[in-house]
This record gives structure tokens, C-alpha cells and sequence, in this order.
């Protein structure tokens, strides 16, 4: 059933919040058919100065430092949580309790009972939308690539991912809440639970994961005197706290296709900003793609064993998914970066609100909740020295 409009606020206006808004903004340029018309109603932040800047960048109507403001709001339908994680669940069930449609941030939540109760929340309130942001499911040639295997490539023998990140290789970056917690929230939870997902979104369920192992090479951070979001650096203070969590995660696992995987995590790589990358082995050929060249990827397929074999680099452009109708340039050589991604994610929930048949819909909670037992078993596998640990049925299934 169609919404007569649909107003959106963003909870959170650090680095991935900003994105959330500006995706919102991109989100009716993008695709047919039309959506309903979209209201940008506030955005909310902790730092006043922060939440007012977005605002006024994005063209919402106001800002504020109090997301309980946005509760019996009737201007609001959909709202965006992008806060530290600790704080996911406490939000997302008062905004659900409020009727709002939310769309989280990863990692789902800090622990796997807040995951569970977000997963609980979400079915107690079955009339409105829940998701999780696994923006990268977006990319373009992440999705030819899921595309290909279904259809050409055949069964996945073996997964080799990595996301490798600099963001925490300087002791002068402050403190945040990203170096807080027990093992496995760290690179494993930031950005390790992007490549989890993209390896069951590719690949299928994980049914155990083992010789896992963390390393903490920055061991205590100083607080910085301003205010700082994302990973920017500041001037540091005298007070210094201990890093509690992972810089670097590396595992294996094993799918219940009979696939193995291999995967890396680390904020600590120098010169690698955003690297996320794999190669994928299937039963008639392979492909490989890097972040850091989004808009290509490397097909073998259509092997005939004539000693000439051998893979092809291919251009995402029009024939793959998100390009046509997803860009103002959707032309072959025209590409995309991650911020376009947050545009699509955007499109796909609203669409969902909307009751609109168009791109597939965003991660349902219970795919966050499955990250988090992929983290849980890797964070136990590395407490036992690298024990095989065997993993639940995944909750949505």
C-alpha cells in the first residue's frame, strides 16, 4: 500500500551517520518507480554542533541532542540508528515500541543478548520494517558476483576474504568506543562483520569457524580534547586508557556447502584506508574484486582447457546490478564509490516502507543477529587457541 510521504530521521551524525543522510536524500533520484515524497525531519546527535551541521548540510528541518524527541514525533516514520553500539538496543526497542520502521547500523549490537532481544523486538512488532546496514551487499560487482555463482560459476570450493584498514595503525588516534569491549569487538565487529556477511551473502551459512587468533598492537589510547567522529584524528589529552579489544583478527571456516573460507580483519595495515577484497573458487571458474578498484572485477569462466584459460578484468556498468537507473552517468566507465552504496541501501528500505516491489530488501535483524554468532564462535575459537567451534542455525532460517 502506497504512503501518501514518508518522513525520515537519523539517530547518530559521526561518520556513518552523515552517510545515512545523505543516502536519504539520494534515495528518491534513484530507480523507478517513484517513491512516495520523503520528509528529512531532524537529526539527532549527542554533540549539538555535530547534529546541527548535518542537518543543515542534508536539508533536514531541525536538529537535536535528545533521540526520546523523536518517539512521539508523528512527523516521523523511519529512523536511521547510527550510534556506538552499546547503545543499539536501548534505542531501537524504544523506537519500535514508538511504531517507527528502524534501520541499524552494524554490528547489530554489542552482545549477542542484545542482538537476540532486537531480534525478539523485531517479531513482536511484525507491521513495521527492521534492517541492518551491510551497505556492501550494494556493490555493484559484489552483486554481478552472487549473480554469477548462482548462474554460471556453480559450487563455491573456497572463500578468501580480507578487509584490511589503517584507521587505527597511529597510537595518535584517540579513544573511542571502537577500542572498547572484550575480544572480537574490535576489527573484528567494525569491519570483520562486513566480510562475515558478504561471505554467507555469496557463499551460504557458516556452519563452524576455527584457529582463530587476535592481536593488539596499539595497546592504550589518550582521549582527545575535542570533539572527534569516524576516525579523524585530534589533539590528545594527558588521559590515557588501555585498548581493550582486537587491531587484528584472521580465521578459518567452514560452509555448509562444503566451502572453506579463509579471512583477515585489521585496522592496523598501513596505507590500506578502506581494502576490502576477496576470491572466490567455484566449481567452473572464479572471481576476484577489490574495494579498492570497486568498479571492476575479475571473472574465469566458460573454461574449455585449451591452454589458454585465463581470467578477464570486467568493467560494472549497465548489465550489473545498482548501475542502470542508479546513477546520473549509468553508462559503461561511469564509477561509483561507497557513498553511493548508503543512496541504494536507502532506496531499498524506503521502498520496503513504502510497500514498493524494487531492489532486494535490506539485511532483516536476523542476519545481524548470525554476524554476531560468527563473532561470538571466532572470539571463543581464539580463547581456546584456535578450537573449531560449531555455529547455531542461522535464526532466520
Amino acid at each position: 500500500m502506497t504512503r501518501p510521504s514518508i518522513g525520515v530521521a537519523v539517530i547518530g551524525a559521526g561518520m556513518a551517520g552523515r552517510a545515512h543522510c545523505a543516502g536519504y536524500r539520494t534515495a528518491p533520484t534513484l530507480f523507478d518507480p517513484p517513491l512516495p515524497p520523503i520528509r528529512y525531519v531532524a537529526v539527532v546527535d549527542a554533540n549539538e554542533a555535530v547534529a546541527q551541521d548535518a542537518a543543515t548540510r542534508y536539508g533536514y528541518d531541525r536538529a537535536g541532542t535528545d533521540w526520546h524527541e523523536l518517539l512521539d514525533d508523528d512527523t516521523v516514520d523511519v529512523v536511521s540508528v547510527v550510534v556506538a553500539n552499546h547503545l543499539h538496543r536501548e534505542v531501537v526497542e524504544a523506537l519500535l515500541a514508538a511504531g517507527k520502521h528502524v534501520l541499524c547500523e552494524k554490528p547489530l549490537a554489542n552482545s549477542m543478548a542484545d542482538a537476540e532481544a532486537m531480534v525478539a523486538a523485531a517479531a513482536a512488532h511484525p507491521g513495521q520494517v527492521t534492517g541492518t546496514g551491510f551497505v556492501y551487499r550494494r556493490q555493484p560487482a559484489v552483486a554481478a558476483t552472487k549473480e554469477l555463482l548462482a548462474e554460471r560459476l556453480g559450487a563455491v570450493s573456497h572463500f578468501n576474504g580480507r578487509y584490511w584498514c589503517d584507521y587505527a595503525a597511529s597510537p595518535l588516534t584517540p579513544m573511542s568506543w571502537r577500542y572498547q569491549g572484550g575480544p572480537g569487538t574490535g576489527a573484528l565487529a567494525d569491519i570483520g562483520s562486513h566480510l562475515i556477511d558478504l561471505s554467507e551473502f555469496l557463499c551460504g551459512p557458516v556452519v563452524s569457524v576455527g584457529g582463530a587468533a587476535f592481536a593488539t598492537m596499539v595497546t592504550e589510547r589518550a582521549e582527545a580534547l575535542g570533539t572527534t567522529y569516524g576516525h579523524a584524528r585530534a589533539e590528545l589529552s594527558d588521559v590515557v586508557h588501555p585498548v581493550e579489544n582486537d587491531d587484528v583478527a584472521t580465521f578459518t571456516a567452514s560452509f555448509a556447502s562444503g566451502a572453506v573460507g579463509t579471512f583477515s580483519a585489521s585496522r592496523v595495515a598501513p596505507g590500506l584506508a578502506n581494502s576490502l577484497a576477496f576470491d572466490i573458487m567455484a566449481q567452473r571458474g572464479s572471481v576476484r574484486w577489490d574495494m579498492d578498484r570497486p568498479a571492476e572485477f575479475s571473472v574465469l569462466s566458460d573454461l574449455v582447457g585449451d591452454g589458454y584459460d585465463g581470467s578477464r578484468t570486467v568493467l560494472a556498468g549497465p548489465a550489473h546490478p545498482y548501475i542502470r537507473g542508479g546513477l546520473p552517468m549509468d553508462f559503461p566507465g561511469c564509477s561509483y564509490g561507497v557513498s553511493d552504496l548508503f543512496g541504494y541501501q536507502a532506496r531499498a528500505f524506503l521502498e520496503q516502507v513504502a510497500g514498493i516491489e524494487g531492489l532486494p530488501p535490506v539485511a532483516p535483524f536476523a542476519d545481524g543477529l548470525r554476524d554476531l554468532q560468527i563473532i561470538d564462535a571466532v572470539a571463543r575459537s581464539a580463547a581456546a587457541g584456535g578450537a573449531t567451534v560449531t555455529l547455531p542455525e542461522h535464526p532466520g532460517h
